[in-house]
């Protein structure tokens, strides 16, 4: 019995030592938690085989931009992907954040797009039509563009503020007559609910920027760290732009929506790296006036302490 105790009393003691070696490792063990959007950043590094990290990367996804911010302002998250214009949203309330990588395609992912069987066809027609958006969405900026393409303002529209997901559903059920939005959801309303493109960012109407936007506080704790993601995230992008075929399997899994649509919407999505300079805080600043002009935002402000390019020099390296 004393035997058979003694072995007791080692085994118990080799498990509590084992138990505290694991909990020691994960104690310094370095985490990097990341804000992402429906087909973002995890889909792309995911196939392009980029995510085989020292440190361990927490994935949180939103639906949109707004929430992502809100988990960036609580600290629930060091960084996340968003477009420059629900930058320039977050950026005017003062957010502690600093956009810390940016990539631009040609700005057709955004779109507003119409029921088949509502007479819109151009941005004059939306006059007096209400129109579902994400409140300081790219979307939400989209749609001043398009009307003050066709001299008016969003005083001459309806906007109804919804969600992706209830917007597609408004729009389907006719409660609303158009949706501003971007990728997925619009190649995924384009070919599951046939509705139509009126106007998309192409053709100089958005800048096609996108930017890594990470926490201050982030920024100066987890330097190393973000280093190395937006290394990673850089060769994500070059990749893509020759592997569209192999981006649209994975993303297409990742997303739960056809191989059909993810083609579709990676067509439109295809990122080039660009560095943080002096043209990209200009071109901000064009967003910014335009957000102003629109009273979307109350007025115009200097975005340059918004902008951070020291990781510039990892870009592709």
């Amino acid at each position: 019995m004393k035997f058979l105790s003694h072995q007791i009393l080692i085994l118990l003691l080799m498990a509590l030592f084992g138990m505290v070696s694991i909990d020691c490792s994960r104690a310094t063990e370095r985490v990097l938690r990341i804000g992402d959007q429906k087909g973002g950043l995890h889909a792309l590094m995911n196939a392009a085989n980029v995510l085989d990290t020292s440190y361990r990367i927490e994935w949180m996804v939103f639906p949109a931009a707004a929430p992502l911010f809100e988990a960036l302002r609580s600290g629930a998250i060091d960084a996340g992907w968003v477009g420059d214009a629900p930058f320039v949203f977050a950026a005017a309330t003062s957010a502690p954040v600093k956009a810390i990588y940016a990539a631009r395609a040609d700005g057709t992912s955004t779109a507003i797009l119409a029921a088949p069987q509502t007479p819109i066809h151009n941005p004059e027609d939306l006059k007096g039509k209400r129109i579902a958006v994400a409140r300081g969405s790219i979307g939400h900026y989209i749609l001043a563009r398009a009307l003050e393409s066709a001299h008016l303002s969003l005083n001459d529209v309806r906007p109804v503020f919804l969600s992706p997901a209830d917007a597609r559903a408004a729009l389907k059920s006719g409660s609303v007559d158009a949706w501003a939005t971007w990728e997925p959801y619009t190649a995924q309303s384009e070919q599951e609910d046939g509705t139509r493109r009126i106007i998309d960012g192409g053709k100089g109407l958005l800048s096609g920027l996108i930017y890594l936007v990470a926490v201050n506080k982030a920024v100066l704790t987890n330097n190393d760290l973000l280093a190395d993601f937006v290394r990673r995230l850089a060769r994500a992008h070059v990749w893509a732009q020759t592997h569209l075929d192999d981006y649209a399997v994975v993303w297409a899994k990742e997303t739960g929506l056809s191989e059909t649509i993810a083609r579709h919407a990676l067509g439109r999505l295809i990122y080039s790296p660009v560095a943080i300079d002096d043209h990209i805080v200009t071109e901000q600043q064009d967003t910014v006036a335009a957000y102003a002009r629109t009273k979307i935002i109350p007025a115009p402000f200097d975005t340059s302490p918004f902008f951070d390019a020291r990781f510039n020099e990892v870009l592709l390296h």
